[in-house]
């Protein structure tokens, strides 16, 4: 799913009520994610992060430095507001470009927040490569070949 919410002058953003009902202890990590987006894990989903990037044995020194500072360093604990809303730090919200009209997407196992025009652009510039990654998968080409 995704949602469309707003920044307001304080930094903060509003959940959607679908997702706030399935948040465990309001609490939130967010952190940056690969694509200018802050990424939001609930704590249980963060330390499975944590685990499967940094504790594995198939990742070098290097590689888990650079996953220890690029997510795990930024990262910040916030708390939901009586209202469904989280703050947004200043770091994150420089780093995600957050403006005033963001974006929500539920993704797997994180939630994703974006800047809408940030969005927009990055959808642009990928269109041309989402059918080639669907067909790579396979069921966009036998979809394609019935018709």
């Amino acid at each position: 799913m995704e949602y469309l919410s707003t920044l307001d002058d304080k930094s903060r953003i509003s959940l959607p009520v679908r997702i706030r009902g399935n948040i465990k202890d309001n609490r939130l990590i967010l952190t940056k994610g690969i694509t200018r987006s802050i990424w939001v894990f609930q704590p249980d989903e963060w330390d499975a992060f944590c685990q499967k990037y940094i504790n594995s044995a198939a990742i070098s020194l290097q590689k888990q430095m650079v996953i220890q500072h690029s997510f795990i360093a930024p990262k910040a604990e916030i708390e939901i507001d009586r209202a469904g809303r989280i703050t947004i730090t200043p770091s994150l919200r420089e780093y995600a470009c957050l403006d005033h009209a963001c974006k929500i997407l539920e993704v797997i196992d994180h939630l994703e927040i974006w800047d809408s025009e940030q969005y927009r652009a990055y959808e642009k510039a990928n269109e041309s490569q989402l059918l080639a990654v669907l067909e790579e998968i396979g069921p966009v080409s036998a979809v394609s070949r019935q018709n």
